[in-house]
């Protein structure tokens, strides 16, 4: 009976064991940002911010994973977000960008539902929540380096990276900050190599068709207007607060 027994808890935890590392990398960078984010805002405000972070990143890794591409789990950075890294490279350009806008696409909805239950509820903390998920993701959406829009423009034209620098350097300038400076950083070898000749295989892979171009640009520009007025809606006056 006792091998049986053995022999039957094998098949449960050999499957488990197997996630754990997952589990550990995952849940331990969530519990870590969820501490440090709460020293400056408040333990709920802190799991309702890693959450919606979560379900961004989540955004990206179902996108990946129904374009057949191998994906590592999310990844928490405080301050930085988080990340998920792709085990293999986007083939081109369209997959590139259906990747790309898969976060910013969830990551609004996750902000919206924030926003209708402050609406229910009355309570501003969620108001707060909606209004900082919408504005992350349309920050996101900036056509530049390896933020979302910077991937999602390969499908559209890797020259709108040039308005994405502009836009995050002048940010840059009137808010200096060590994220922006380093998605600067992190932007210069793609906007060098609009500069440079390409091979043919790296023409290849920004070759998109009109009709993948136009439906990319009603998903990106319709994104942003969204967000845009997410964040009106969800504004709540600091007089209102004071109240």
């Amino acid at each position: 009976m006792a091998l049986k027994f053995f022999a039957k808890l094998k098949f449960i935890l050999l499957p488990a064991l197997k996630f754990l590392p997952v589990l550990l990398k995952t849940g331990g960078t969530m519990l870590l940002s969820v501490w440090v984010y709460a020293m400056y805002w408040g333990v709920w405000f802190a799991v309702g911010f890693v959450v919606l972070i979560f379900i961004h990143e989540t955004g990206h890794l179902l996108a990946a994973k129904r374009l057949g591409l191998k994906v590592g789990a999310p990844v928490f950075i405080p301050f930085m977000g988080a990340v998920i890294a792709l085990k293999e490279a986007p083939r081109n350009a369209w997959i590139e960008a259906q990747v790309g806008i898969g976060g910013p696409m969830l990551g609004t909805l996750g902000a919206a539902v924030c926003e209708m239950i402050h609406i229910v509820t009355g309570n501003p903390m969620y108001g707060g929540l909606a209004y900082t998920g919408f504005f992350l993701n349309l920050f996101n959406l900036a056509p530049v380096g390896f933020l979302d829009g910077g991937r999602i423009v390969t499908a559209l034209s890797p020259w709108l990276w040039l308005v994405g620098l502009v836009i995050v350097l002048g940010m840059t300038i009137m808010h200096p900050n060590f994220i922006l400076i380093l998605i600067l950083i992190a932007s210069a070898p793609r906007i060098f190599s609009l500069f440079r000749r390409k091979t043919d295989e790296e023409r290849r892979y920004f070759e998109v068709t009109p009709q993948q171009r136009w439906t990319m640009a009603a998903m990106y520009f319709g994104l942003i207007a969204l967000l845009v007025l997410g964040m009106h809606l969800s504004h709540i006056p600091r007089e209102s607060l004071q109240g």
